[in-house]
């Protein structure tokens, strides 16, 4: 559901909550759990008899345009897959939690539901996700009027009201405190061994100013799966994507394979002899204390990574943007590069079938496209966006600005070698590409700009190798670096 579209920012604070507040905010979430659930089946149902009807198969032959648009239309209104519909049909559940769940953070969870059915609808997902027992789930109201409100400190929610922990010395909170809020959200993380309650206010206007700064120019990125290579005037880096988190991966691997030891250890029956799970198996798994203890473990990890990697692609976005403030990067789309290859294709010099699997896992990891994204909110606080270059017309990883050709190169090859007066020279790849792009203008290079700068970018890059090569000495980098 489109919101008002002045600028919001999330401000999260912890809630002060005691015991019995907690045992019905527990209550509260398992609630809307299943209000959540009972309302994306019902729109999950009315979209697969929509999907095999023999109207919808005849509109999805039609020519893209205006008449076809109009007539989805009415084939959503048709199968019920409005707004007015999904919440109407939450009204009665609300009503008989009506202690606990009010109508707005009821009507909430109707239209997140409905956005899961949209998804799929225009192709966005494959499947929608129910939530299982044990999965969290936020709850959130539409203004801060009724349901959930943040009221002078507190949180107020029908007979709940909890005190918001704001710290004397968070300059940062007191200030973006100030803001209107325009609604409230509130959820909860298990930390250490118990569920510890937050309340996340999103406020109107943009986040007041912390030591941050932005630079003039030019800036350039090639951003990887795994690294991000940046060239302006003045810095020439190639780095690797959140690498803070390496050492909670390394704690998550050793927890998944005790996880694996210890199911297989309590459900012998479950295996063939070969090793492999058993059809017909669902539902029919024990868990030791132990394992469970250990889901609990690996659970905080996931959380620990996540909010490990978002903080160190904050600080890597406020570094680049201190660069420049025209930021130029391809038009990557990250979701297909996650998914498996299609082709099947052979090794050239073994001749054995080549793995489909591509760049999913790095991609889950590192979250190269949350980084672009973060970059492109920054970038608004000042009026600038991220300018994205067309890849199908820039071809930055082929052109060759010195000779004015464009070469097609494998993926493996890390290096290109210039002739450039008169001597041979090597340039990382990467590097190569982010320098092009930072000299593009309107999804076109600029080779006059490419050739004035180049000499300014071969200093700074030769520079930025031998930081590389120290730091190799002390720690692994990532392969595709080349180094």
């Amino acid at each position: 559901m489109a919101r008002n579209k002045t600028p919001s920012f999330v401000l999260t604070l912890k809630l002060d909550t005691q015991k019995y507040q907690e045992d019905i905010l527990d209550k509260r979430f398992n609630i809307g759990r299943m209000i959540y659930n009972a309302c994306l089946s019902r729109l999950y149902k009315n979209y697969i008899l929509m999907k095999e009807s023999k109207e919808y198969r005849k509109t999805c032959k039609m020519p893209k345009g205006k008449e076809r648009n109009e007539k989805f239309n009415a084939l959503r209104i048709k199968y019920n897959l409005t707004i007015s519909y999904i919440d109407n049909y939450a009204a009665p559940m609300q009503h008989k939690f009506k202690k606990n769940i009010d109508s707005s953070t009821a009507q909430k969870l109707a239209e997140r539901a409905l956005d899961a059915v949209n998804k799929l609808i225009y192709g966005k997902a494959r499947k929608v996700h129910f939530k299982k027992y044990s999965e969290e789930i936020s709850l959130e109201g539409k203004t801060n009027s009724s349901g959930i409100k943040y009221r002078d400190g507190y949180i107020v929610w029908n007979d709940l009201k909890i005190p918001v922990i704001i710290k004397p010395n968070d300059k940062y909170a007191q200030s973006a405190i100030q803001s209107r809020v325009k609604y409230c959200r509130i959820f909860r993380q298990y930390i250490g061994n118990r569920y510890k309650y937050y309340v996340q206010l999103i406020l109107e206007g943009i986040p007041p100013m912390k030591k941050r700064t932005i630079g003039k120019g030019d800036v350039g990125l090639d951003a990887g799966t795994q690294t991000e290579s940046i060239v302006s005037d003045k810095e020439v880096k190639l780095v690797e994507l959140a690498p803070e988190i390496n050492t909670v991966d390394r704690e998550i691997i050793r927890l998944q394979r005790k996880l694996d030891r210890s199911r297989r250890a309590a459900n012998p029956e479950n295996y063939n002899f070969d090793g492999t799970v058993k059809k017909g198996t669902k539902g029919k798994w024990k868990k030791s204390k132990n394992h469970i203890k250990t889901q609990i473990q690996l659970k905080d990890r996931y959380r620990k990574r996540a909010e490990i990697r978002k903080q160190s692609l904050e600080r890597l976005a406020n570094y680049i943007i201190s660069l420049g403030n025209k930021i130029k990067v391809e038009n990557m789309n990250y979701t297909s590069l996650s998914k498996r290859t299609k082709e099947t294709t052979k090794n050239r010099t073994t001749k054995r079938f080549n793995r489909k699997k591509r760049f999913g896992k790095s991609i889950g990891t590192k979250s190269p496209g949350l980084h672009l994204n973060i970059i492109d909110r920054k970038l608004h606080y000042f009026g600038e966006k991220l300018i994205k270059v067309d890849k199908t017309k820039v071809k930055a990883s082929q052109y060759n600005h010195i000779d004015n050709i464009f070469d097609k190169k494998d993926l493996s090859e890390r290096w290109n070698t210039f002739i450039y007066k008169g001597n041979e020279i090597k340039v990382q790849r990467d590097l190569y590409s982010a320098f092009l792009l930072q000299n593009t203008e309107n999804d076109e290079l600029n080779r006059d700009k490419c050739i004035a700068k180049f000499d300014n970018f071969l200093k700074l890059h030769d520079k930025e190798l031998k930081r590389l090569k120290e730091l190799k000495e002390t720690k692994p980098l990532i392969s595709s670096m080349g180094i």
